[in-house]
């Protein structure tokens, strides 16, 4: 069986995994390794050596903050700044320290489950969520007080995705991660097409209809499709979930289950797609590598989803491309479903262990979800932030200085505000990683690869996965 590069690049990430508890253990977040449950920014996440700085005020209130991102720690540092002088009668200083992804989570672990050691706050990667979940408020300090001067204008289904089998909000989201279609308009408009072809389409029927279109105007030539799929991750598998509103973790309460219905019929349309000679299977499994960033630059593909973070991907890897690509929402297999899901990302949190709690809640909600966080998360960041009262304001979503509103030919956060109400969620529990791995070394080959069929391959993987239950 042919397996991708990434594959290999996952096996080490996973043994990694492995020491921060997990029986089982996938890369699930890009900050470690671009995989399907992906989220901010891979190339960020290689921190190879610690690093640490103090900031704040050495007459407030010491903490410990740690993090694999060293850009998430200069952002920190930035809405300490504002948090001091907002809050003279609360003032902070925090330590920050920015460790190798799996040394620091690995770290964190252990500190909780020993009782000491533990910083006062802390990120937490999407993947590594069901570790640090599992002491729950024995562990970590609840967020709802804090964020409930923001609450109201929060993405709710974002914040699902953090809370705790208990029902508390234990982590704080740097973004939505939403799930859009990017389409190279520049090569399409070259062979005749239009941004109201793209407008127009309803369904993933329709979406492959426009790929035919396109295909058949430039003459099929070798090398060229209209997309490809990964072998090394699932956020097709993920839309489909969210269109139909299921969940293959099964959640906090049921058995996992691969063998639902979105999973076979997006798999099959995958399959399908690329046996007609529509796509491809994706260089190195994955469209979030380098082999992946030079397929679109040679524009031998020109429509994929991707979360909105894959937009940072564009201006560091990609800045030729400016002008050229458009930004929609993704098809639904029927009129009226989701059209989005949430992938990936950071959820930082506050540990039982720190000297003030409270304060430290108080301030990490500030800044992750309060308009001036959102905003220079947007700005410093790139992502697609939680706070949807931003999404419609003009002067922050409609900012020309922006270099994502110059970036693409339209505005992101107008498709953001498109697709409020239709963005889904698919858990992280302790099961994740299991399907994760199997699914992304396994199945997504079999099927993409070998051509296995979809309900063989499927019922291999649940096999496998039931095992690790």
């Amino acid at each position: 069986m042919k397996r991708k590069l990434l594959s290999t690049l996952m096996a080490g990430v996973l043994a990694a995994s492995m020491l921060t508890g997990c029986a089982s253990a996938a890369a699930t977040d890009s900050e470690a390794a671009p995989t399907s449950e992906d989220g901010e920014a891979a190339t960020e996440a290689e921190a190879s050596a610690e690093a640490v700085t103090t900031e704040g005020d050495p007459n407030g209130t010491h903490m410990e903050m740690w993090s694999f991102v060293e850009a998430h720690n200069t952002f920190y540092a930035k809405m300490l700044q504002k948090w001091n002088e907002q809050n003279p009668d609360r003032t902070i200083e925090i330590t920050f320290t920015t460790y190798p992804y799996a040394d620091m989570h690995q770290k964190l672990l252990m500190s909780l489950q020993g009782g000491e050691g533990a910083p006062d706050l802390c990120d937490v990667e999407m993947g590594q969520v069901p570790n640090i979940y599992e002491g729950l408020d024995t562990w970590l300090q609840p967020l709802d007080d804090a964020m409930a001067p923001y609450a109201a204008d929060m993405l709710t289904s974002r914040l699902d995705a953090y809370k705790g089998s208990d029902g508390k909000q234990y982590g704080a989201p740097f973004h939505v991660g939403a799930t859009v279609m990017y389409y190279n308009l520049a090569a399409m408009e070259e062979a005749g097409l239009s941004q109201a072809d793209i407008d127009a389409v309803v369904t993933w029927d329709d979406w492959k209809a426009l790929g035919k279109k396109y295909l058949d105007a430039i003459g099929n030539p070798d090398g060229k499709y209209w997309t490809s799929v990964d072998t090394g991750g699932c956020d097709w598998q993920w839309i489909a979930m969210a269109e139909y509103g299921e969940d293959w973790t099964g959640g906090f309460e049921n058995k996992a289950n691969v063998e639902l219905e979105s999973i076979k019929k997006m798999c099959q349309f995958e399959q399908d797609m690329l046996n007609e000679g529509i796509a491809e299977v994706s260089p190195d499994g994955h469209t979030d590598l380098e082999a992946g960033y030079q397929n679109i630059l040679d524009h031998n593909i020109v429509a994929f989803p991707k979360a909105m973070w894959y937009m940072s991907r564009f201006t560091n890897y990609m800045p030729e491309e400016a002008g050229n690509w458009y930004i929609a929402k993704c098809p639904v297999f029927e009129a009226g479903q989701n059209c989005s899901v949430g992938i990936g990302g950071t959820g930082t949190v506050v540990t039982k262990q720190s000297s003030d709690a409270e304060l430290a809640a108080d301030f990490l909600c500030f800044a992750k979800m309060s308009p001036e966080g959102e905003q220079m998360i947007w700005e410093d960041l790139g992502f697609d932030v939680c706070n949807t009262s931003l999404w419609t304001d003009d002067a922050f979503a409609h900012d020309d200085n922006n270099q994502y509103n110059k970036f693409f030919r339209n505005y992101p956060y107008d498709v953001l505000a498109e697709i409020k109400d239709q963005i889904g969620t698919v858990m992280t529990v302790s099961i994740s990683p299991t399907i994760n791995e199997y699914m992304c070394n396994t199945t997504l080959n079999e099927m993409f690869e070998d051509n296995m069929s979809v309900d063989d391959a499927l019922a291999e993987a649940q096999g496998a996965i039931e095992l690790e239950e």
